[in-house]
């Protein structure tokens, strides 16, 4: 295995970094700070400067990941028109928890942080959310999408991509026989914005 390259004065990313790897390999319980240190090559002491616990480093994980995954939302939403947006950022969602499954699974995993431990976490997490919400009231107030309730439309819209992505990620299309996670996101994403499109009247 690769170790992530250390730069003095960078510890923390990299002990991120080395997380990632690990728990690409071995999964998240099998994760010890001591291992995370060995990896980076310092001292099995030196990440408590940056994290109190093995909690506090998944923490840093996971927001590192919405992080990024708000920033490949917004990239593909650009200046499309609301419907086109959504579509544009449910594609998007799935592309990166595909591609990046490990990071994925500490952002949604069932040992989540605390919030009140972990607020910057879950900041970013709410701001990553709000963008699908605030797709769905520009596409409310541009009149082409049905006025509904858009936090609801949103978790609605979420839990099609959450779960497209899950099923991807565990391998339980291709056992199926089903298209690409790629294909499935397009299709989905599109029956989903037409449902949600304002007809004449409503």
């Amino acid at each position: 295995m690769k170790k992530p390259k250390y730069h003095h004065g960078d510890l923390r990313r990299a002990l991120i970094q080395a997380a990632l790897q690990l728990i690409a390999e071995r999964g998240v319980e099998a994760l010890t700070l001591r291992e995370v240190a060995q990896q980076v090559g310092v001292s099995r002491m030196a990440p408590y400067r940056h994290f109190a616990d093995k909690a506090a480093l998944l923490a840093a994980v996971a927001e590192e990941g919405f992080r990024a995954l708000k920033a490949q939302l917004l990239q593909a939403a650009g200046h499309l028109e609301p419907v086109e947006r959504l579509q544009a950022i449910g594609v998007a969602y799935v592309d990166y928890a595909v591609t990046h499954a490990a990071h994925y699974r500490v952002m949604f995993g069932t040992g989540r942080a605390d919030p009140q431990s972990f607020p910057a976490l879950f900041q970013v997490a709410a701001e990553t959310f709000d963008v699908l919400v605030q797709t769905l009231v520009a596409g409310q107030q541009s009149g082409t999408l049905r006025a509904t309730e858009p936090k609801q439309q949103a978790q609605i819209a979420w839990s099609l991509v959450h779960g497209l992505s899950m099923l991807a990620i565990d391998g339980h299309l291709t056992a199926v026989g089903c298209g690409s996670a790629a294909e499935l996101a397009v299709e989905a994403t599109r029956s989903l914005a037409e449902g949600l499109r304002r007809q004449d009247g409503t």
